[in-house]
């Protein structure tokens, strides 16, 4: 990304995805909602003439709003897979509360004497619904659907970690780049259609349903058919599909590299580290990004294509530490150096592979490999406090905090909290700086290109030198952000292309180049 850039002229850059990525965004809003309302409102009339199923339903649809939203997303993706499909339906229930509520709510706030006028007037129990019951229940039941709006809008964001699309995959990416202007590129937008649904709604709250033409009735349908032209398949022809993270997606030594320097041009979905190696190996994916060592690889049967043309640079793991923590307790360096050049490629992958195919805890996987190379200690010396040591949320940042906490604690006086789990690189390089941990395990490769953003030139001297790269990271950190890098744990986890083995086979695709020219001749 451009540095200097204000966030407005970054949203002009952007403005055709920015446009795609909004649309997305309303019609999953959209379509979700209608479908909410045409479940929840004959579903809150219902309990409203059948009370003794009041509390059943409205707590089911309680505990529906309870979970949380990525774990909701995640539980469809094995009936529903990746896509918009998932995320539609999860909007949909968690639209189901507020309209289900306020419908049943608006319908027994009726006054009986109202309603039992209208009955001796001679109406149907259908016409004292339609012009007594709804009418009068209209503001209240309009309250829901506004809630219901705002809440699938903000929530929609996360249809991104699932090939979704939508307004997430700027934030998510901007989460993970370290880049404050994608990050409001994508919240701003939807904070405005939330502003602006809300509003078009609170007008649509003061209607009088008498009075509202039918072809008002049919607008939101003719809404929701304009918005769900992104529901088609996403492969066309037959083309290889590619799911590739927010983070690859914004990268130079990812998608955007791969377009430059190979000429790499494929149908792609944005989609989370955590949904595409199963999506790969179901066959819903052809091509996705990776790191060298995941366990992943092996338990999905996945190959990884050569980088013969060398977009990434190395990645070799090492942690990053503040120098006041280091100078407080200088016998923490040499504890953390213990595992410098100790854990190979290949040691790694297998690591990783018993948390992410066998399942094994992190914790346990660390303990092992520690006493299997004799790291832990039983004499504790120094002074006693406090370290926080952060992770990123995949299983191989999970096995080294583990690690560095089983070292620490075994061989001195200092106990560990561990917050682990953070959410990219963005987040945990802020928390690093805002004191909030003291040290986490990052990659020079990311640091070097995600966090100090060097020049073109640079890149280009730089990345093929793993000394080069670590040196150059070392030295920048320490003078900009007062950081020191310790010694590299050995293993080099760059970014790679996979692809299911069979089908790499099946087409003789080995290197990046093979899948360029493949792409050009189908």
């Amino acid at each position: 990304m451009q540095e200097g850039v204000s966030v407005w002229q970054f949203m002009a850059q952007q403005s055709g995805q920015l446009i795609r990525q909004t649309w997305t965004h309303l019609g999953l809003t959209l379509i979700s909602l209608i479908l909410a309302i045409l479940i929840a409102v004959p579903l809150g009339v219902f309990i409203s003439r059948r009370k003794r199923f009041a509390g059943l339903v409205l707590g089911f649809a309680g505990i529906l709003q309870t979970i949380p939203s990525i774990a909701l997303l995640g539980v469809m993706i094995p009936f529903l897979g990746i896509g918009p499909k998932p995320a539609i339906i999860a909007l949909f229930l968690y639209a189901l509360l507020p309209i289900v509520r306020n419908t049943y709510t608006g319908i027994t706030e009726v006054d009986a004497a109202v309603k039992d006028a209208a009955k001796g007037m001679g109406m149907s129990k259908w016409q004292i619904l339609t012009k007594v019951e709804f009418p009068l229940a209209f503001p209240v039941l309009m309250a829901g659907i506004r809630t219901a709006t705002v809440i699938n809008v903000g929530v929609a964001t996360l249809a991104a970690y699932i090939a979704a699309g939508g307004l997430g995959e700027f934030i998510f990416g901007g989460i993970a780049l370290n880049n404050s202007n994608m990050i409001l590129a994508g919240a701003i937008p939807a904070a405005l259609l939330a502003i602006l649904l809300d509003v078009l709604l609170s007008v649509a709250q003061k209607f009088s349903l008498k009075r509202v033409r039918l072809v008002y009735v049919f607008l939101p349908f003719c809404i929701l058919l304009l918005c769900s032209f992104y529901l088609l398949p996403s492969r066309i022809g037959g083309r290889m599909l590619a799911g590739f993270t927010p983070e690859f997606m914004g990268r130079e030594d990812g998608y955007l590299g791969l377009k430059k320097v190979y000429g790499l041009n494929m149908e792609t979905v944005v989609i989370s580290d955590a949904m595409k190696y199963k999506a790969a190996f179901e066959g819903k994916l052809d091509v996705i990004d990776g790191y060298s060592t995941d366990g992943r690889l092996k338990a999905f049967d996945l190959v990884t294509l050569i980088d013969d043309k060398f977009i990434f640079p190395p990645y070799y793991a090492a942690p990053v530490v503040r120098q006041d923590i280091l100078q407080r307790y200088p016998l923490l360096e040499g504890i953390l150096n213990r595992l410098s050049g100790l854990i190979s490629d290949q040691e790694m992958t297998s690591l990783n592979y018993r948390v992410d195919k066998l399942h094994e805890s992190p914790e346990k996987v660390a303990h092992d490999f520690l006493t299997s190379k004799k790291l832990l200690q039983s004499d504790k010396s120094g002074p006693s406090g406090v370290i926080r040591i952060g992770s990123k949320v995949f299983g191989e940042q999970y096995i080294l905090a583990q690690m560095y906490k089983m070292l620490i604690e075994s061989g001195s006086n200092l106990t560990v909290e561990t917050k682990t789990g953070l959410g990219g690189t963005k987040i945990c390089f802020d928390a690093l700086n805002n004191k909030q941990i003291d040290f986490y395990p990052e990659y020079t490769g990311t640091g070097f290109l995600v966090l100090l953003k060097p020049s073109k030139l640079l890149i280009f001297r730089l990345t093929k030198d793993k000394n080069a790269v670590y040196t150059y990271v070392q030295k920048e950190f320490s003078e900009k952000y007062n950081l020191k890098w310790l010694k590299p744990i050995g293993f080099n986890n760059s970014y790679a292309l996979m692809m299911r083995r069979g089908q790499a086979q099946k087409l003789s695709i080995k290197s990046i180049s093979d899948l360029t020219n493949h792409l050009k001749q189908n």
